[in-house]
């Protein structure tokens, strides 16, 4: 397979999960995503803000997540997100810890 046809393949695979977090699956909690998978919408949108930056792309966080979520942050909350209990945040401490800071340092 060459280079190209691999890229297209890859950015169709990331439009199909996006599409079925986003539209298919939005009741998924993204604390349920972080503490099961270790990652999360907001990674997503933080990868792309990532991919673009090392494209030379100025991104900022708030402009990435709206990108990805189609719509500012705190609204796609207010539509979607409950809240998580005691035990869930815990939970996203430890994922968060492992998997995101990980990433950082």
């Amino acid at each position: 397979m060459d280079d190209q046809t691999r890229t297209e393949i890859e950015a169709a695979a990331f439009r199909r999960l996006r599409q079925h977090l986003m539209q298919d699956r939005p009741d998924v909690q993204n604390i349920d995503l972080m503490n099961l998978a270790g990652f999360c919408r907001n990674c997503l949108s933080r990868w792309y803000q990532e991919a673009a930056a090392e494209r030379g792309i100025e991104m900022s966080k708030d402009e990435a997540r709206e990108v990805y979520y189609g719509m500012s942050y705190d609204t796609w909350k207010a539509q979607n997100q409950s809240k998580a209990s005691p035990e869930k945040q815990a939970e996203f401490e430890t994922a968060f810890k492992e998997n995101v800071l990980k990433d950082k340092g």
